[in-house]
C-alpha cells in the first residue's frame, strides 16, 4: 500500500486451556459474565492471521475482502473493527478507509472479530499519531469484548476475570500447533448458556515448561471447560479432534475457546505441516492450517 497507509496482522488467538472459574453477580458491573483462567497464545504465520490495513480518507469506511469476508457485513454497527474506529475517532475526528483481509473464520473460537479490533486500535493510533499510553488502549479494548485486551497484548499471556486481566508468560518453548476448524460457526454465547457442572478453581501453571512434550503435561492436567457444551451443539468437533489425534507428532489436541476450531499440538514444524497437508487433503472443506505460536 502507498506510504500513508500502514497495515497490521491480526494473529489467531488459540486457548491452551480455558477454566469457568466464576461468574460476576446478577447485579453490579458486567453482571452475569462468566470468569476465566486461559493460557493464550498467538499465530505467527502470516496464514493464520487476518490483516488490518488503514490509510487517511475523507471519511471513515470499511471494505472487507479475503477467503472469509463473506461471512462478515462491511456496514453492521456492531462490526468490531468499526467499533474499535470510532473509539479512536472520538479523540481526534478524524478519518481512515480501513481495509480488513479476512482470513481466519468467523464465530470459531480463536478471537478473529477480537483481533481484528485489537489490530485497528494498533494500526489507527499509529496513522492518526494520537498519544494515547497502553493503559488507556487497554481500557478501551475491554470495553470491545473479553478476547479484545489479550488480542491488544499480542503474545503468551494468563488471561483471567473476565478476560480484562492480562499477565505475560515467560517464554514458552518453540511449539507448532495445527488449527483446523470444521466449517461449522459458534455462537460463544450459546455455549455458555449450554455450559453444565460446576465452575473450575484456578489452575495456572506451575512451572515454566521446557519443551513442547513437557507442556503437552502440563496441559493434560488443565482442560478447556467450553468443549463439552460446544461438541453437544457441534457434533462436527468430534471428527475433527480425533483426525488431529491420529496424526504422527500430535501431543495433545484440544477445543480453541468456544470453537468450533481446535488445534493440534506439535514439537515438530515437520510434523505439523504434513499433518495439515494430510488433513488438508482427506478434508479439504475444512479451514486447516499450520503455524509456529507465541
Amino acid at each position: 500500500m502507498s506510504s500513508a497507509g500502514l497495515s497490521r496482522l491480526a494473529p489467531a488467538k488459540i486457548n491452551l486451556f480455558l477454566h469457568v472459574t466464576g461468574r460476576r453477580p446478577a447485579q453490579g458491573p458486567q453482571a452475569g459474565y462468566h470468569e476465566l483462567e486461559s493460557l493464550v497464545v498467538f499465530a505467527q504465520d502470516a496464514e493464520a492471521c487476518d490483516r488490518i490495513a488503514v490509510a487517511p480518507a475523507e471519511t471513515l469506511s470499511l471494505t472487507i475482502e479475503g477467503a472469509q469476508a463473506a461471512a462478515l457485513t462491511e456496514t453492521s454497527d456492531d462490526n468490531l473493527v468499526l467499533c474499535a474506529a470510532r473509539q479512536l475517532q472520538a479523540m481526534n475526528g478524524r478519518n481512515a478507509a480501513i481495509t480488513l483481509t479476512k482470513t481466519l473464520p468467523v464465530a470459531s473460537g480463536i478471537g478473529g472479530g477480537s483481533a481484528d479490533a485489537a489490530a485497528t486500535l494498533h494500526a489507527l493510533r499509529a496513522l492518526w499519531q494520537i498519544e494515547v499510553d497502553d493503559d488507556t488502549l487497554g481500557r478501551m479494548a475491554a470495553q470491545l469484548g473479553a478476547d479484545v485486551p489479550v488480542c491488544l497484548f499480542g503474545r503468551a499471556a494468563m488471561m483471567t476475570g473476565i478476560g480484562e486481566q492480562i499477565v505475560a508468560q515467560p517464554a514458552l518453548p518453540p511449539i507448532w500447533l495445527v488449527l483446523v476448524n470444521p466449517g461449522v460457526a459458534l455462537s460463544t454465547r450459546d455455549v455458555f448458556t449450554a455450559l453444565a457442572g460446576q465452575f473450575s478453581p484456578a489452575m495456572p501453571l506451575e512451572r515454566r515448561p521446557n519443551s513442547a512434550a513437557d507442556l503437552a503435561i502440563l496441559l493434560r492436567a488443565r482442560r478447556n471447560d467450553l468443549e463439552a457444551p460446544a461438541r453437544f451443539l457441534a457434533p462436527e468437533i468430534d471428527p475433527v479432534l480425533a483426525a488431529l489425534k491420529a496424526q504422527n507428532g500430535c501431543l495433545l489436541a484440544r477445543l480453541s475457546g468456544s470453537g468450533a476450531t481446535c488445534f493440534g499440538l506439535f514439537a515438530a514444524k515437520r510434523d505439523a505441516e504434513f499433518a495439515a497437508r494430510n488433513l488438508s487433503r482427506a478434508c479439504p472443506k475444512w479451514w486447516t492450517v499450520a503455524t509456529a505460536a507465541g
